[in-house]
């Protein structure tokens, strides 16, 4: 990436947001961080000299004003990349209204909020959307609604805008990760860990099971999911327009069918039968 572009990183204090803002920075870029937690973005910021704008673009008025702060400080907007994200479970019968409302906040409002605020500085640069939604807005898993569909959501919100704005230039793709470590992705190991009963209870051990049937037998790195998603902001993916790249270790190209091959499957309490 030759050229030196502006991109706003939601979610960009930890994980796969603050991986993508020193990729970035690598690169020359100037990025500009946004999260409900100042402290992760103060520290990036110390570190690399990002632009941290501590917000909850789930509010209006906090989107628009990230997208004031990007344009006051470097004067234009070249790309957004939505990764800002919470998760919650449940399944129909028992699920939290609560829960589901502040997914669908924090997962598909934020985001329309932020593009709604951009798509007009976008537009002016011919800019690149990439939206971190997850293997889950392409497969489910149990008791995850809330969650599996706000990704879901998420992928059809950014697919709209590669539509409506892509013979104006603005190219919107999604990445579509599996298991990453990350903050969030810890503290869902930590409790698989006690519900598991695992043999030493740690984390590390929690990951290895959940993803030893994954055909790369492991979870990946925020820096690979960046990887990808730097690869679709800059103009090496300008063709690339409404895709879904899945950076997940092979998991969506698995038949599961076909586990019971290659492992013993023990089913844990709590599976139903059909």
């Amino acid at each position: 990436m030759a050229d030196k572009r502006v991109i706003v990183v939601t979610g960009g204090g930890t994980g796969i947001g603050a991986a993508t803002a020193r990729l970035l920075r690598e690169g020359g870029h100037h990025v500009v961080v946004s999260g409900r937690r100042a402290e992760p973005l103060r520290q990036l910021e110390r570190e690399i000299e990002v632009l941290a704008y501590p917000s909850d673009v789930s509010d209006p008025d906090a989107a628009d004003g990230l997208v004031r702060a990007a344009l006051a400080a470097h004067g234009r907007l070249d790309g957004l990349v939505l990764n800002a994200g919470i998760g919650r479970g449940g399944a129909v019968g028992d699920l939290s209204l609560e829960d589901w409302d502040d997914v669908m906040r924090t997962n598909v409002t934020g985001p329309l909020l932020l593009l709604r605020a951009a798509i007009p500085h976008l537009l002016q640069a011919r800019g690149s959307v990439v939206a971190v939604a997850s293997v889950s807005a392409l497969r489910n898993g149990a008791s995850n609604v809330p969650y599996a569909t706000s990704k879901a959501a998420l992928l059809q919100l950014c697919r709209s805008v590669a539509i409506d704005y892509g013979t104006r230039g603005v190219r919107a793709n999604i990445v579509c990760p599996s298991w990453v470590k990350s903050e969030m992705a810890d503290r869902r190991m930590a409790r698989f860990a006690q519900e598991a009963d695992l043999a030493d209870g740690s984390v590390e051990s929690a990951y290895q099971e959940a993803t030893r049937f994954l055909p790369m037998g492991r979870p990946g790195e925020p820096r690979e999911v960046a990887e990808a998603i730097g690869w679709l902001l800059s103009p090496a993916a300008s063709y690339v327009n409404g895709a879904v790249l899945t950076v997940d270790g092979g998991a969506t190209a698995l038949d599961p069918g076909t586990v019971g091959f290659d492992f013993h499957v023990t089913p844990r309490g709590g599976v139903r039968n059909s």
